[in-house]
């Protein structure tokens, strides 16, 4: 079973988290990603951004994740 520690390590071996943030129940999961790697970029980059960290663990053992993904400024500001 996949573990939100597992995840986490995941996302933050192929993106420089400032803040990192994983919960779950082993297929489904929620994570607050904050990244300078997100400045200036949509929602969809950000996302394609995890997507690509995760490769293909996303869609077989990870069936789900919900992403909120920020920039440093973004989650000083609440």
């Amino acid at each position: 079973m996949v573990t939100p520690e597992y995840v986490r390590d995941l996302i933050a071996q192929g993106i420089a988290c400032d803040h990192l943030e994983v919960d779950g129940d082993g297929a489904h999961f929620e994570a607050v990603i904050v990244s300078q790697m997100f400045d200036g970029k949509s929602r969809v980059a950000r996302h394609q951004l995890v997507n690509r960290a995760l490769g293909s663990q996303m869609g077989n053992e990870i069936h789900a994740l919900s992403m909120k993904t920020l920039t440093p400024d973004e989650w000083k500001a609440g």
